[in-house]
């Protein structure tokens, strides 16, 4: 018996294992959430909240590999006639977090879950602390005269995006940063229908810390002094010149993240370091002209909150095309061993998987 789904057929090689172990179960597709690292370069779809299952997958691929290519192809044949959609039989259904059972959540209801709710507190407490401190720093420096100073400022800013990714990133993938859920979308990682929920949770975040720290430092007896403290961003040049600025900095930020977080053979205990010192970086050379925004949330909090909005489309447009074509960058030096009619292929076929869902 030769086994033929979509046009993969053996020798066993890992794509070729989980391409035909996924076209029979669209559904773990469907509920896998965002894809990590890891399981993306793999091609196993992140069952971060479905231990049992991942696990399962795993060893399917494993033992096909391991396994005389006669013997795999007659024990990849039984297995799949055992598991051929078990969910519809009632085998696999299982209580979630939330109530409900595992099939349920393949009929698009998969979006209001505890899971995802997890995950929006999550944005909104990492968004609400990035800013109360970075913003911070910059506001008691103003309202202290330079206590902080600057490179205390950049420090503030990458320490605080360090210490969130490795505190929630296993939790919502710490973005923090509607321009970065954006060019995630677009590259396929990341759920478009879930974007703007996402962004909301971004800027309510921001929103929250800009009103706190207005309170505390303006209407907390901030005194006439405190009144002119402002903490948002806005360009010391021109427009151009700070579209310019802001775009190359979001792109190198959005190609390390890439880097990093996105390609399983970097070091992935190093992410959060990396992506804070990036922020360092860019914080130190182009927060003297642009306030190093890199970020919509970071500028349209504070720029809310005061009711200052000059030059905001700077901090809205640039961060956004320079994240998406970072994303894209980085995607053009990830490696493959797959010929290019292999991709071609696993891209059709990953079309028609999200038409069926």
């Amino acid at each position: 018996m030769a086994v033929v789904v979509d046009g993969v057929s053996p020798p066993w090689s890992k794509e070729a294992v989980v391409h035909l172990l996924s076209a029979h179960q669209p559904c773990l597709l469907k509920n896998g959430l965002e894809e990590t690292e890891t399981t993306r370069a793999s091609g196993l779809p992140n069952l971060r909240n479905d231990s049992i299952n991942r696990v399962l997958i795993e060893s399917l691929v494993e033992r096909l590999i391991a396994l005389p290519l006669s013997q795999g192809e007659r024990w990849l044949g039984e297995r799949m006639e055992q598991q051929q959609e078990p969910w519809k039989k009632g085998k696999t259904a299982r209580s979630s977090e939330d109530g409900s059972s595992s099939s349920s959540r393949c009929h698009g209801n998969d979006v209001i879950s505890v899971q995802f709710m997890q995950k929006i507190l999550a944005e909104i407490l990492g968004t609400y602390f990035m800013i109360f401190a970075g913003c911070g720093a910059v506001v008691v420096n103003q309202s202290t005269g330079g206590a902080v100073t600057f490179p205390g400022i950049c420090a503030v800013w990458g320490l605080v995006v360090t210490v969130l990714v490795y505190s929630v990133s296993h939790i919502s993938g710490a973005h923090f940063n509607p321009a970065v859920t954006v060019a995630f979308a677009t590259c396929g990682r990341f759920r478009w229908k879930q974007v703007p929920s996402y962004v909301v949770a971004q800027v309510l975040g921001s929103t929250m810390a800009s009103l706190t720290l207005r309170v505390v430092f303006v209407g907390g007896g901030g005194g006439a002094r405190g009144e002119h403290l402002f903490f948002g961003t806005t360009p010391a040049g021109s427009m151009a010149q700070a579209a310019a600025l802001e775009f190359v900095i979001s792109f190198f930020l959005m190609f390390v993240v890439s880097g990093v977080a996105t390609d399983n053979r970097a070091i992935g205990e190093l992410a959060g370091l990396a992506v804070g010192a990036t922020v360092a970086v860019n914080v130190l050379f182009a927060g003297p002209v642009t306030g190093a925004s890199m970020n919509p949330a970071r500028s349209l909090g504070p720029a809310m909150v005061a009711g200052r909005y000059g030059g905001v489309w700077v901090y809205v447009a640039a961060p956004v095309s320079g994240t998406v074509c970072g994303a894209w960058a980085y995607n053009l030096l990830r490696f493959t061993d797959k010929p290019l009619r292999d991709i071609a292929n696993t891209a059709s076929f990953l079309r028609r998987s999200s038409r069926r869902s």
